[in-house]
């Protein structure tokens, strides 16, 4: 059985984390095997993301059998097997949507906030666990939750191993909609083909644009605006954007 499943309807790739009898927690394996999905999904006939979990869970994060023994340089690791995973989500010129299905924990939780959305299951349940065994948030988990819901909520959250419901989530503002569990998959698909019958160069460098802003001064922000503004109006997408507004009619975008 692949660790990691993908299949594609449209111009949405669904990307499926697929070792269900242990809640998807990573291995060497799957991290190889979502490595490549993630490198499937850059084809441009790709226009939309969607990520989730096989069975009961979204991903628990580390599969810690690996850890019977010593865990030996736990950095190496993280720079070999989960950074360069994080590091595609957020480099793909495409929306990414998280479909939470189940437990989010541990690095798992750090996958589902490296996405651009996530809509949960009113059974999934969100846990950053580190502080739980004595660790710290890993996998870009600090970035992304002090982004998402503030620099003390994410202290309150981190630093407590507090698990969070779906409900609980989207009052934080961590996912954006929570909805029952049968309605997960066609919610996430339905969303995900809106966004990839937009224009999709256009998303991905608001994507680039909102990943500086946080860090940029004013000044940066304005330039870098500008240099991706001038990009946008040399693709199709812009011109035919312009063209259906001036002729009242639907545009037809194809992410060129």
């Amino acid at each position: 059985m692949a660790e990691v499943e993908t299949s594609l309807e449209g111009s949405v790739l669904t990307i499926t984390l697929n070792r269900p009898d242990v809640l998807n927690a990573f291995n060497a394996a799957m991290h190889k095997a979502l490595g490549a999905a993630l490198k499937e999904a850059t084809d441009p006939t790709v226009r939309a993301v969607v990520l989730t979990g096989a069975g009961r869970g979204f991903c628990v994060g580390q599969d810690l059998t690996e850890f019977r023994k010593e865990p030996g340089d736990v950095g190496k690791r993280l720079r070999g097997n989960y950074h360069p995973n994080i590091r595609a989500i957020r480099a793909l010129e495409k929306p990414v949507i998280a479909a939470v299905n189940g437990a989010a924990a541990g690095a798992g939780l750090s996958l589902a906030s490296a996405c651009d959305l996530r809509i949960a299951s009113d059974q999934a349940n969100f846990v950053p666990a580190f502080v739980n065994i004595g660790l710290v948030p890993d996998s870009g988990g600090t970035f992304f939750v002090t982004r998402l819901v503030g620099q003390a909520r994410a202290f309150e959250w981190l630093c407590s191993g507090r698990r969070l419901t779906a409900v609980e989530a989207q009052q934080w503002g961590f996912v954006s909609e929570v909805v029952e569990a049968d309605a997960l998959a066609a919610r996430a698909a339905e969303v995900a083909s809106e966004l990839a019958a937009l224009p999709t160069r256009a998303i991905g460098m608001t994507k680039r644009l909102l990943d500086r802003a946080s860090t940029a001064t004013l000044d940066d922000q304005l330039e870098w605006e500008a240099q991706l503004q001038t990009a946008a109006t040399q693709t199709e997408d812009f011109r035919e954007g312009v063209a259906a507004f001036l002729e009242k009619r639907p545009p037809d975008f194809h992410g060129r």
